[in-house]
């Protein structure tokens, strides 16, 4: 038996070049077919819009079509593991190279690689394109497809936390130090207790002391009951501005980086942030679960062609990459909604199907 992962050049060229040209075919077939339903479904929607045209059904088509490719890229890396090494089967090219002394890791081993320069190129697909893509789909279809209104920069009801105390504002306006804050309330606290709360109708940050300046400010004792007028003081040194400017995270329009910064300012402004950590971390695995679907097909290459069994082999191997997607997508969820820690629900079903596909190839031919 060799001993390399790769022992033929340009076996392995081979190999690798018909697993990728079926894999791609497969990914613009199922691209086109998804694309035209989906336009299909909502050309009326965007057509009822005063003034859209032409012009807006391919601005859609151009802000869908990335979404498309990044979710149905893994099943196209899947089928087209499965009709590459079925066809190869049937032509008896899988039995010349055991024939040859070669064993099921290395009959792989040229697909995998594929699938990881698959992999790499999703990641960064998905960081440059889809992220951009999937914010400015979202938010052109949350008005109906119309014109997008410019962002006013004002939020309200934001509250962040100062480790016991917790500070709300009724409304924040402004970027970067200029921020804002109006109608606000602070409530100290000491061993989970409520102390007193001082609240102030206008604020802003110094970024010279690197704390908050409050206007008019008034002290409500909770032990006692009376109220004292404090006029203009400083609070909230270890808060930053950009803690009251945070809106809603939109985990599938920001790429790794600035998700990562994100979820790190939540957390420092007491805000959960368990579901984006989930998929802060399934940004990594889905593009790797490219690399599984080699793994998970491989049972379509072993076994003899003519024995009648060769569909079975298929439909088996199908069935352990539609599971893969199921497991992944239900973990995901459990992370979601906090049942799942973040790194369980983001790698757990990598990990277990990494494990099975392994141990169905060994048992299957090894």
């Amino acid at each position: 038996m060799q001993l390399q992962f790769f022992p033929s050049r340009r076996l392995a060229i081979y190999v690798a070049r018909a697993f990728l040209v079926r894999s791609f075919a497969v990914l613009a077939m199922l691209a086109i077919v998804l694309m035209t339903l989906d336009l299909l479904g909502e050309s009326g929607d965007i057509l009822a819009v005063p003034g859209n045209g032409e012009a807006e059904l391919w601005h859609y088509v151009g802000l869908r079509l990335p979404q498309i490719v990044a979710t149905f890229l893994p099943f196209s890396v899947l089928l087209g593991t499965l009709i590459t090494l079925a066809t190869m089967n049937q032509h008896s090219e899988i039995v010349m190279m055991k024939a040859a002394g070669l064993s099921a890791h290395q009959i792989l081993a040229p697909l995998i690689a594929a699938a990881a320069a698959i992999a790499v190129l999703s990641f960064a697909f998905n960081e440059r394109i889809v992220t951009r893509a999937s914010s400015a789909f979202d938010a052109w279809k949350s008005v109906g497809y119309g014109d997008i209104p410019r962002d006013s920069g004002i939020k309200t009801n934001v509250w962040v936390r100062e480790g016991n105390n917790l500070i709300t504002a009724g409304m924040v306006s402004g970027r970067g130090t200029a921020v804002k804050l109006s109608q606000i309330e602070i409530f100290h606290r000491v061993d989970n207790h409520l102390v007193d709360i001082v609240r102030a109708p206008r604020g802003s940050y110094d970024p010279a002391n690197k704390n908050w300046v409050l206007e008019d400010a008034r002290r409500f004792d909770v032990r006692s009951g009376a109220s004292q007028r404090l006029g203009t003081i400083r609070n909230g040194e270890g808060i930053r501005p950009d803690q009251f400017t945070l809106a809603k995270v939109d985990a599938d329009a920001l790429d790794f980086m600035a998700l990562r910064q994100a979820i790190a300012d939540l957390r420092d402004a007491g805000r959960p942030t368990g579901s984006l950590e989930a998929s802060l971390w399934h940004k990594i695995a889905r593009p790797l679960s490219s690399l599984l679907m080699p793994l998970l097909g491989s049972v379509a290459a072993f076994g003899l062609a003519r024995s009648g069994h060769l569909f079975v082999r298929a439909v088996i191997g199908m069935s352990l990459g539609f599971a893969y997607f199921v497991a992944d997508n239900f973990a995901l969820a459990m992370g979601n909604i906090g049942a799942y820690p973040p790194l369980l629900a983001a790698w757990a079903p990598f990990l277990l199907f990494l494990l099975l596909g392994e141990a169905v190839l060994i048992r299957t031919e090894e």
